[in-house]
């Protein structure tokens, strides 16, 4: 077994406790909880830092590896800060580990960080920061679908007991897109910035900005209706459910193109 291979499953079963510990009767978030989660951070985050010491990152694998790392730690914090996010503990855990299975299967390039300046090392930054809340916001949305199913057919789940109410799924849902529309507005403000001071433009029409953008006018949408007429249920969750693909598809989507079907 290759040092790589096995640095990559130990970060993967760093994720294992966090998706079992919720499993437990009567789970709460208590010292084995925090145990299993600051477990799961400190497992994916020393294995992104390690792929990216020196180097930054340009590669599918790379960047799968970053998307669980900062996605786990910004999901301890409001964990830690926001009511009932702990809940979405049996969604999040296991959706990471399959993250870090494809992480594991992909390409890893990766080139000197002499060759990027600070505007670009901000924007990448704020979007990888940007795309972890919005992917907690969609299995927000992904849990109160299921809540919803359940309560409609009346046949709650084990999965279904463990997971936020209906309503407090929404209340997250729109709060964390909230916060992540404001950092996504500043993501595209540092990728002009950075455009501006690679090529002397402030915007460059390729696909990556056209899903950026377009993810920000989804997620601006959604929050103008759920404000203006307290959209929710089905619809609002198919609306995150389609932002997070669509920013899905401009953060890794170029990656997969190059790192897979080019390679």
């Amino acid at each position: 077994m290759s040092q790589s291979l096995m640095y990559n499953l130990i970060a993967i079963f760093s994720l294992l406790p966090a998706a079992l510990v919720v499993h437990r009767k009567d789970a709460q978030p208590d010292f084995a909880h925090w145990t299993a989660i600051v477990l799961a951070v400190l497992g994916t985050g020393t294995w992104a830092l390690a792929l990216t010491s020196g180097m930054w990152q340009e590669s599918l694998g790379v960047a799968l590896w970053l998307t669980v790392a900062v996605t786990m730690a910004v999901f301890a914090m409001l964990s830690w800060s926001v009511k009932e996010v702990w809940r979405l503990t049996p969604l999040i855990a296991p959706y990471m580990m399959g993250i870090g299975i494809l992480g594991l299967q992909a390409p890893t390039r990766m080139f000197d960080t002499g060759a990027a300046d600070a505007w670009l090392i901000l924007h990448i930054t704020v979007s990888v920061v940007t795309y972890g809340l919005v992917t907690i916001a969609a299995v927000a949305a992904l849990a109160a679908f299921l809540q919803e199913r359940a309560l409609k057919t009346k046949r709650p789940t084990t999965l279904t007991h463990k997971l936020p109410s209906v309503a407090d799924c929404e209340f997250l849902t729109v709060r964390l897109l909230g916060w992540g529309e404001g950092i996504l507005a500043l993501g595209l403000v540092t990728g002009m910035a950075a455009e501006y001071q690679a090529v002397g433009r402030l915007l460059t029409f390729n696909h990556k900005t056209v899903l950026s953008v377009l993810t920000f006018v989804v997620i601006g949408a959604l929050l103008y209706a759920h404000h203006k007429t307290g959209m929710r249920g089905r619809r609002a969750a198919r609306l995150v459910l389609l932002a997070y693909l669509l920013l899905t598809l401009g953060y890794l989507g170029v990656k997969v193109v190059t790192d897979v079907f080019l390679a």
